[in-house]
Order: C-alpha cells, then structure tokens, then sequence
C-alpha cells in the first residue's frame, strides 16, 4: 500500500528567489524540508511526490531529491499554468499559479491511496506526522488543527486559517490574517469580514491534511467549476480550504479534526531564521533529530 506525502513545493523558487537560496536551518545545511520529509519516513509514509515548477526541476533533483535516494519512492509533478482540465485555456497574460488545488489537480494521476498534503517551507514537528499517516492508515480524510499561539511569528503577521468543528469534525475553515495582541490573536478574516479576537488555543489549519480518493476525485472536478467563474480573473486562486469548506457545506465530503502540540516553525519573515535555528538546534540536543540529516 502506498501512504503518499505530497509536499507543495512550486511557489519556493519565487518566494526565495531560487532554488539555491533556500534558508539552511540545519547545522549541515539542511533545509525545512529534509526535516519535513525525515519526520514523513519515520510515521510510515513510503513516497513523496514533490509539486514543482519545471524550471527548477533539475537543481531540485539534484539537492534535495538526492538526499533521499534509497530511502522513498521519490516522485516529480509540475504545477503548469497549462494543466488545466479539458477544454479551459490559460489566458496568456496569466502569470501567477493556480493555486493549492490546482496543485494537487496537477498530482491526481501520481495519486494512488490516501495522502497527506504539506507546505514545503512549513515545519510542522514530528508529532505532526503521526497524526497524519494514522489518518492515513485509517483512510480517513483530516485536517491538523495546531493551537494558534504556537503558529504566530514575533516579526509580524502571518495567514492561518480558524477550525470550526463539532465533534471533532469540520465545519468549516476561515482563512485569516493574524497577529498576536497580549494574550489573544487579533483575526482578519480574509474575505473582508470585521477583525475579532481569539484565544491563543484556538485551532487553526497551516495546509496540513489527509485526503481520501474521494476526496481526491472532488478537488480535481471542482476545478473546472472554479475555471467556469475566474478563468479570466488574473490574480484568483483555487484554492484546497475553499474546495473543502465548499463541500463540507454542501455535505458531499467529511473530514474530522485532529489537533497536535507541536509547534510551527518557519521562516515567513527573514528575522525568523535565527529562531527556527535554534529551535532544530534544540531538537538535536534532545535527541528528536540526529546531528547529519543529510548526505555529504
């Protein structure tokens, strides 16, 4: 049985201005995503199937896809502006990607069982991972909820979007700009509505799901729905929290919450580096992460 991490990787190249300089975090130049994937093997997920732009395709394969050589099935998908499903055609004044739907819509033919969808620039711990593949194991579609006080960055706001759930299953995501004020969370729903406050415990999605074939079948039909209304709109986005907030409302799909203690980690502003250096650092020294992670 195949237990997939699908690691959506296209947007690094323009965030970070390139392959090559994505931040090393690690004491030997690892980067967030080698600790990502090394937490994924150690739950038991057995492929990874990395989502790229083409054009750094061949740098990609040789840093990070060489790391893993002899230790996952590696697989490489392309997020084209092109991919679109029969019959749409990418305007040609499009530049910007499609969004985290249409990058898993790139993925469904490499997609074989239940699998897990991360962020590439995310650490998320490992406990993270275990929540996940049990997800998995169970073929059950989840979203993580992390606690929004352990998510937040101390140089500035971050978008992460609120859980709503009863029973432990999902009622709906809002997608939100936040920033800590004392001991609450000032919230900007993105989609305009008036700003509120929220305790620091309160769950919130960083993109880290389990999704079932089923699941799988919806996001990719819904593109062409999403195509129907914004194919000429430029700057949308189709996007994998309003597919699934879209379908739960409808109750064509289900997916139950689990929530873990782990804390986010990531470099959203460049002053973050030095604390996510020093929070691997103290992972090591614990003994959660060997010294090496990689290869020389």
């Amino acid at each position: 049985m195949e237990y997939t991490l699908v690691i959506m990787a296209a947007g690094m190249g323009s965030r970070f201005g390139g392959l090559k300089q994505i931040t090393p975090i690690g004491p030997n130049g690892e980067f967030i995503i080698d600790y990502s994937v090394y937490d994924a093997i150690r739950a038991g997920f057995n492929k990874v199937i990395f989502i790229i732009r083409k054009d750094f395709y061949e740098d990609f394969k040789n840093t990070i896809g060489k790391r893993l050589e002899g230790m996952v099935k590696v697989e490489y998908v392309f997020q084209e502006l092109t991919d679109l499903p029969s019959g749409y055609e990418c305007p040609k004044e499009r530049l910007k990607p499609w969004g985290t739907g249409a990058a898993i819509y790139s993925a469904k033919d490499f997609i074989k069982g239940p699998f897990a969808v991360i962020n590439a620039d995310d650490f998320y711990g490992a406990e993270a991972y275990d929540e996940l593949f049990k997800a998995a194991l169970l073929d059950e579609s989840m979203v993580l909820g992390y606690k929004a006080g352990n998510t937040m960055s101390l140089n500035g706001s971050v978008k992460r979007g609120i859980i709503y759930s009863s029973d432990d299953k999902l009622e709906g995501i809002l997608e939100s700009k936040m920033e800590v004020c004392g001991d609450e969370i000032k919230a900007s729903p993105l989609d305009g509505r008036d700003s509120f406050y929220i305790p620091l415990d309160t769950l919130v999605s960083m993109n880290a799901f389990v999704f079932t074939l089923d699941v799988l079948k919806v996001i990719a039909d819904d593109f062409s729905l999403f195509l129907d209304k914004h194919l000429n709109d430029l700057n949308s986005e189709y996007l994998v929290p309003d597919v699934v907030n879209a379908e739960v409302s409808k109750g064509n799909i289900s997916l139950m919450v689990r929530n873990t203690d782990s804390k986010w980690f990531g470099v959203t502003y460049k002053e973050d580096k030095d604390k996510v250096v020093e929070a691997v650092a103290d992972y090591i020294d614990k003994g959660v992460y060997p010294k090496r992670l990689v290869k020389k």
